[in-house]
């Protein structure tokens, strides 16, 4: 091998490490700045959205929020209703449980892989990248909120890396909800000592503090034993919708 050819084959090894090292150097940067393009970009369409609503659909609107609005109130003197009878019962078991989760909205500002519907970056404020984060959809267990790069990535249902605890069924036998890269999700380590059946709805159990207790999850839809443990599939109530914004539970008192 001739010196010229050491001189080229330096050169490219040159090229490749600079290439690998300041890739991983910008990466950070490069998704700051393309994560504020894109929520800029995002803001000017709702804001020309929202004009085109007010001018056209004004009226309809108005009515629609209305209905919502009775309908709302109806809800909340109920709620209210609950939440006396319950501060009763609680008083006359000298209890000392006190409930007062707080969530945040979040708005999706795009997949992180194309190709990979199960993982979005999300826009929130106040976000600590070292905690784990509740994520809901309508009421339902939706996934994960964790960080990447420092910014707020959301791992819906299906991700592999989306798990929290979770109760099946009238027995409450404990698992491990996680996604499968599949529509369907996956509870393990189920005692094999509780029963649970097929149909059997699936709750969070709020043990991990990522979500309160109760949220809905999905149902079970066929049962396994394997290695002293049972493993349930699951069929989701919310799986891969992408919305525009989803809710985070910031903190559980």
């Amino acid at each position: 091998m001739n010196k010229q050819t050491l001189t080229i084959a330096a050169l490219l090894v040159s090229l490749i490490g600079g290439t690998l090292y300041f890739t991983n150097f910008l990466q950070s940067p490069i998704l700051h700045l393309t994560h504020t393009i894109k929520s800029h970009y995002l803001d000017g369409i709702e804001s020309i959205q929202n004009k085109i609503d007010q001018h056209f659909h004004q009226q309809a609107t108005i009515i629609a929020l209305q209905e919502k609005n009775r309908y709302y109130e109806k809800e909340l003197i109920n709620l209210h209703q609950v939440a006396d009878e319950y501060q009763k019962l609680l008083q006359e078991q000298n209890s000392t449980l006190k409930t007062n989760p707080q969530t945040a909205l979040a708005r999706t500002l795009s997949y992180v892989r194309f190709g990979d519907p199960h993982r979005v970056w999300i826009e929130m404020d106040h976000f600590n990248p070292k905690k784990v984060y509740g994520l809901l959809y309508r009421g339902y267990a939706a996934g994960i909120v964790v960080g990447s790069y420092g910014r707020p990535m959301a791992l819906l249902n299906g991700d592999t890396k989306s798990s929290y605890a979770v109760t099946i069924g009238t027995t409450l036998a404990p698992g491990i909800v996680r996604g499968n890269n599949e529509r369907r999700l996956v509870v393990e380590f189920i005692p094999t000592w509780i029963p649970i059946s097929v149909g059997d709805e699936v709750l969070t159990s709020g043990l991990d503090r990522i979500f309160m207790s109760g949220l809905k999850v999905g149902k079970v839809i066929s049962i396994s034993k394997a290695s002293g443990y049972q493993s349930a599939v699951v069929e989701p109530y919310f799986y891969g919708k992408n919305p525009a914004y989803f809710h985070v539970i910031t903190q559980i008192r």
